[in-house]
């Protein structure tokens, strides 16, 4: 018997100096080879730690023991039983903060590399044409809801929970239709990951799955403005909706200066080049500004594909300014030793507290401060406070605020008796996703704020569930004698 590594298996990844001037994919994925070594130092252990530690339950251990065993295609079926989204989570779940957080060797050895090996299963099988499309799914096709033409149901937004949502309401048997207000449907997958961590094929081909179903896809489509929810309900016939449409909303700092021209929001700045294209302008009509000098201010995921995106569009300096050091950074850290590679600076402990602008009316300088970690506030994060005389002022071009989003109030303002907490999350139940409407479930950022693409998914298919047993109560109420559950 071969003796079993102590590391994971390293994932492939294109040079760094290669990968600053374009946009290919950075992990290039296990070859057969390293998946199996990487899968055969799973313990498989009698009660998998790490299934408790995945927002929707991927059956971990019996996913990996078939890639031990020589089966991917058998492995990636038994993903998609409960998650429809391998390839996607695969290369973008923070895994060092979920299942690989529990693996029962953690600390003796590093844990075995779960996201890369469901993103190797859901390659294989992308790549692997004969007898994949049977497996696509992971269902049978034949799944009926037992009134499947009689009831309609509406998803808003196409970002991972709707997506979810509208894939797991399909198979059940329902007419699902999913409006998108942009032109393309994917929600922040297409807009918000720059393609070098998700390569919008991937995004297209799950959508693309979606539409075999017959699920029908309405973009350029605005939930609140083209069409309400009561509209939707009311006038339209659809018997349920799903609000899965996300926050996109952007924070600022509300600092003097934020109003200066090469101020964008992470947002903005991301959906420009991801969808838009606009750093292939004039070949594509929106433009963008390609800094020089860049800061980003914040330290999450979104300020790790905004820096590094401003790299690849020709940034000589690109900067990630954050109050905190790099232990409370809530980024991946796959993601920052990614872009230490490619040549960020990281400038810890600093804020801004004045963009500073030219004639013109364009940033050209960052006034900071220094700041010093005290007691920890309502996070469990020690809190910063500024140190009194350290201001100084840092030459920039553009900066970019990754703050954080809450939700665009368009859908929620639109909508009588739909309610909302301080911040325009709409308030749902976290189990099923009802709101305070009947006939209304939600789920995704839209009620979390901003989170993980995983938490999301596992939100619309909690709700998916919800909406099934909804419409069924419906069902059995409205047809005499009828017992409750028959179909």
């Amino acid at each position: 018997m071969p003796m079993v590594q102590l590391k994971k298996t390293p994932l492939p990844a294109l040079d760094a100096i290669q990968r600053r001037d374009g946009f290919q994919e950075v992990n290039l994925g296990y070859t057969p080879a390293q998946a199996l070594a990487e899968a055969q130092r799973c313990l498989l252990c009698q009660e998998p730690a790490c299934e408790d530690g995945c927002p929707v339950g991927v059956p971990i251990r019996d996913f990996i023991k078939l890639i031990a065993e020589g089966k991917p295609l058998e492995a990636v079926r038994r993903i998609k039983q409960v998650n429809s989204l391998p390839a996607i989570c695969g290369r973008v779940c923070p895994q060092e903060h979920q299942c690989e957080l529990r693996c029962v060797i953690r600390g003796k050895q590093e844990p075995v590399a779960i996201g890369a090996l469901e993103r190797y299963v859901a390659d294989y099988e992308m790549n692997d044409r004969p007898g994949a499309a049977g497996v696509s799914s992971g269902h049978n096709g034949s799944t009926s809801n037992g009134h499947k033409a009689s009831a309609k149901v509406a998803v808003v937004g196409s970002g991972p929970a709707s997506l979810t949502a509208a894939g797991d309401l399909s198979r059940m048997g329902y007419q699902v239709t999913l409006f998108e207000a942009l032109h393309l449907p994917g929600g922040v997958l297409m807009y918000g990951i720059p393609e070098f961590r998700l390569p919008k094929s991937i995004v297209a081909a799950e959508i693309d799955k979606l539409r075999e179903q017959g699920v029908e896809i309405r973009c350029n489509t605005v939930i609140g403005r083209t069409i309400t929810i009561d509209q939707l309900m009311n006038e339209m016939g659809y018997a349920a909706v799903f609000i899965g449409s996300g926050a996109g909303s952007p924070k600022f700092m509300g600092i003097p200066g934020e109003n200066l021209t090469g101020v964008y929001s992470a947002n903005e700045f991301l959906t420009r080049i991801n969808l838009m294209k606009a750093h292939c302008f004039p070949d594509y009509d929106t433009p963008v500004k390609k800094g020089q000098r860049v800061a980003v201010v914040g330290a999450g995921d979104t300020a790790m594909d905004v820096v590094r995106t401003a790299i690849r569009v020709g940034a000589k300096e690109a900067s990630v300014v954050y109050r905190r050091t790099e232990k409370e950074m809530t980024a991946r850290v796959e993601d920052y030793r990614h872009a230490a590679e490619e040549g960020v600076i990281f400038r810890w402990l600093t804020t801004p507290v004045r963009l500073v602008g030219s004639g013109d009316g364009w940033v050209r300088g960052m006034e900071c401060v220094r700041m010093e970690l005290c007691e920890p506030d309502e996070s469990g994060r020690r809190r910063p406070m500024p140190v009194p005389g350290s201001e100084s002022v840092m030459e920039v071009d553009l900066v970019v605020m990754a703050l954080g989003t809450n939700p665009n109030p368009t859908v929620s303002q639109s909508t009588p008796g739909l309610a909302t907490d301080q911040y325009g999350h709409i308030k749902a139940d976290p189990l099923t996703g009802a709101t305070s409407k009947p006939g209304v479930f939600a789920g995704g950022d839209v009620v979390t704020g901003s989170a993980t693409v995983i938490l999301a998914a596992g939100a619309g298919k909690r709700s998916a569930l919800a909406i099934h047993r909804y419409l069924s109560e419906k069902l059995n109420a409205s047809v005499p004698g009828r017992a409750a559950g028959s179909h």
